[in-house]
This record gives structure tokens, C-alpha cells and sequence, in this order.
């Protein structure tokens, strides 16, 4: 690559969207076009030894249980036309074998997780900083569903930890940047449409002023 890399930064809550945010915001390039580093993938590795009560209370939603000295590493790595190789984070199910990922350095550059504005070298790299912002019963009805469903978690469990971890981790370390961001965008229904129209706007800008030779 001849010119660094433009780096964006997509931070949103749990239930959020954000996860559908990125795939329709990846979908309008090519892949030698953008990459994706995800600080979930950064998580120190602690779940697997864990009762499920003692996971239950452990409290993820902390910038503590992120390896943020190798996320910080492998970010710069990108933007210095580097290959990263991460090991996938399973979410503490032991029936997953986790992947290792490859990384491959891109002219788009985008950070995404919680706790991305929170880390001040994180954010200060960022060239764009999305929040995407949802009402909490909302983002909580897609949480819930997502643990009960596909991660099989106890509907009590999942609740004391949206209510003791989720909400505070939101409050303390995310709600506060939002007015520093570039993009705000709500999300609060299930049109696909919606956020389609909006990667692609995002997307159109970039492409005429960062992809162009």
C-alpha cells in the first residue's frame, strides 16, 4: 500500500446491531478493499475454566478483560501493510474449536468493540469513529435472544449480567465518547433496508475519497 491505511472505529452496546452494521458495511467492498480486527477476538481467555456460576459472575464487560496491548499491536501491524494472526475467541463454549485468523492489511482499516473509544491509543489512530446507538429494552430483547437462543445461558443469568456488567460497561465506557463520534446512527428496528442504505452511503464516501488512484 502506497498511503496509510484510513482507519474506522464501530463501537456500539451489546444488542446494539453493530454485528449486522459491519457485514453490511463489509459487503460493499472487495476484499483486498477492508479488513476487520474485532476486540472480541481479544478477550483474555479465562471463560473455559469456569463454573457456570462462576462465569456467570465474572464480569467481562470490563476494559481489564481485554488484551489491549496486542489489540493496540496488531492494529498498528495493519497499518504498517502487516498480515495478523489472531486466534478466534469462542465465548467460553468448549464444543468450538477456535480459528485462527488471518488478517490480511487493507486500505480500510476498521476496529471495532466496546471499548475502542475507551482506549485512548485506540481512539486517537481512529480517522472515523461510528457509534451505533439503540434504545436499551430494544438492545436488551436482542440479547436476550441471542444468549438464550444461541448460546444456551440461563434467562437469570443472562439478566444479572445485562443489569451488574452490560449496562454499567455502557455507561462508563461507551455513552460518554458518543458525542466525540463522526456517525451516530440508531438502529432500533429490524428493516435491513435501513442499514443497507446507510453502509452503502458510508461506503460510496469512502470509495470516492480513499479507494480512489
Amino acid at each position: 500500500m502506497s498511503k496509510k491505511p484510513f482507519v474506522i472505529g464501530v463501537a456500539g452496546g451489546s444488542g446494539s446491531g453493530k454485528t449486522f452494521f459491519l457485514k453490511c458495511f463489509l459487503n460493499h467492498f472487495k476484499k483486498e478493499e477492508i479488513c476487520l480486527l474485532s476486540q472480541d477476538d481479544y478477550y483474555y481467555r479465562v471463560g473455559h475454566t469456569m463454573t457456570a456460576e462462576e462465569n456467570k459472575l465474572y464480569n467481562f464487560d470490563l476494559p481489564s478483560t481485554i488484551d489491549n496491548s496486542q489489540f493496540v499491536n496488531d492494529i498498528k501491524n495493519l497499518i504498517n501493510g502487516e498480515a495478523v494472526y489472531q486466534k478466534e475467541y469462542t465465548f467460553n463454549n468448549p464444543n468450538a474449536e477456535p480459528k485462527l485468523l488471518e488478517i490480511q492489511p487493507a486500505p480500510i482499516v476498521m476496529v471495532e468493540g466496546l471499548f475502542i473509544l475507551h482506549f485512548e491509543e485506540i481512539s486517537e489512530i481512529l480517522d472515523m469513529k461510528i457509534f451505533i446507538d439503540t434504545d436499551e429494552d430494544i438492545a436488551l430483547q436482542r440479547r436476550l435472544k441471542r444468549d438464550l437462543i444461541e448460546r444456551g445461558y440461563p434467562e437469570g443469568d443472562v439478566l444479572y449480567k445485562w443489569n451488574n456488567h452490560v449496562m454499567p460497561a455502557f455507561n462508563d465506557y461507551l455513552l460518554p465518547y458518543k458525542k466525540q463520534c463522526d456517525k451516530i446512527i440508531t438502529n432500533n428496528t429490524h428493516v435491513a433496508e435501513d442499514i443497507i442504505e446507510i453502509t452503502s452511503e458510508i461506503s460510496n464516501q469512502l470509495r470516492e475519497n480513499i479507494l480512489v488512484l
